[in-house]
């Protein structure tokens, strides 16, 4: 298996790249969707994670996730989503604010 490296256009459209570019990409831009604290006090971020965390191999590159973080560091409650576009990353981010609040 090949690892893949993407990055974002300026119309947030992800494209396959090399090494190089992807790391002056991860380095320098901001990969961050939304991040925000809930009215119960836990903490939600949705971010461009550049690599495929599809481990099954199976069905499209998951490089979006969203995060919802305890209060307290409870990380029992810890959930976590990913997605293949920008698109599905901020729809499933407020899908998972209205579960968590």
């Amino acid at each position: 298996m090949t690892n893949k490296h993407y990055i974002l256009n300026q119309n947030h459209e992800v494209i396959e790249t090399d090494l190089l570019t992807w790391a002056k990409f991860i380095e320098k831009e901001n990969r961050i969707i939304k991040q925000e604290t809930l009215p119960n006090k836990k903490w939600i971020s949705t971010v461009f994670l550049g690599l495929d965390h599809n481990f099954s191999q199976d069905g499209p590159p998951l490089l979006f996730e969203t995060m919802v973080f305890p209060e307290k560091g409870n990380f029992e409650d810890l959930d976590c989503k990913r997605y293949s576009t920008w698109e599905e990353a901020e729809k499933g981010h407020e899908e998972l604010k209205e579960k968590h609040i």
